[in-house]
């Protein structure tokens, strides 16, 4: 993605800062599970979270005992994770992963970006995340996305005439990825110079949306909060009018996410 994309589209998310923590789906238990026990983490050990939007992935593990420094660049998504976190061990600082220092001595025994880290600037992310962390401690990023298992919901093929009729079809060349076809990132990782990989794990999982949540939940997408506004009105009528004659007038979606965990070289 081009720089002043990438710049553009992550600067949308401030704007659905009160809806995004309750249409977004929760990440899968076990996902930290993994994370805890591949990065050895113990109760008390500090951990800076790259991007904590209003609290998704943050609450999880602040809820076990952890000292999480958050970093948010958005007003509205850093005032939100300040409410869910409240009475917890974390502190929301409002600034951009990229920018962030630290207290002199206070290094990091994790640093992870959950749906974030593709946000973040790719040329520092990772010598940030060094510069974070202590001697042998590790790095963890997964982003929530969009998979379509064999006999998934019908209707995200059906819809996608609509999309093209506004000019927001697929890409040429895009793909349909399973559970368990997400990409690997280890590559880039080993390329940095500065991790070796830990661990990786796949997960997927199915949320189930009546009208108005999946509506709510495409407003939380970068791409359709961008969207003219005559495009969004024709895209949620559309989706609003199909689902309607549907039994349960519901829609099935299927999540998958990569947890790529590294650790710190030197």
């Amino acid at each position: 993605m081009p720089d002043e994309d990438r710049l553009r589209l992550r600067g949308t998310f401030d704007g659905v800062a009160g809806s995004y923590n309750r249409v977004r789906p929760d990440y899968p238990r076990q996902l930290f599970d993994d994370l805890i026990a591949i990065a050895g983490l113990a109760p008390g050990d500090h951990l800076v979270e790259a991007g904590c939007g209003p609290g998704k992935a943050t609450l999880p593990l602040a809820r076990r005992g952890f000292r999480v420094t958050c970093l948010e660049p958005g007003p509205d998504l850093a005032a939100a994770a300040r409410r869910h976190l409240a009475g917890l061990d974390a502190e929301v600082i409002g600034t951009r992963f990229e920018d962030w220092r630290p207290r002199a001595g206070d290094q990091a025994a994790l640093v992870y970006a959950a749906t974030a880290w593709h946000w973040i600037d790719p040329a520092v992310r990772y010598r940030q995340a060094w510069r974070l962390l202590r001697p042998g401690g590790h790095l963890a990023f997964w982003s929530a996305l969009h998979v379509f298992p064999d006999g998934g919901d019908p209707f995200f093929a059906e819809i996608q005439e609509v999309y093209d009729g506004i000019g927001e079809g697929l890409p040429p060349g895009s793909s349909q990825p399973r559970p368990g076809e997400l990409r690997d990132h280890s590559p880039e990782i080993e390329a940095s110079g500065l991790f070796s990989i830990a661990g990786i794990r796949h997960f997927d999982w199915e949320q189930v949306c009546d009208v108005e949540s999946y509506i709510g939940l495409l407003r939380t997408f970068s791409g359709h909060i961008a969207m003219e506004g005559w495009k969004q009105d024709r895209l949620y009528g559309e989706i609003r009018a199909r689902l309607a004659r549907r039994p349960g007038h519901s829609v099935r979606r299927h999540w998958g996410a990569v947890l790529h965990v590294a650790r710190r070289r030197g």
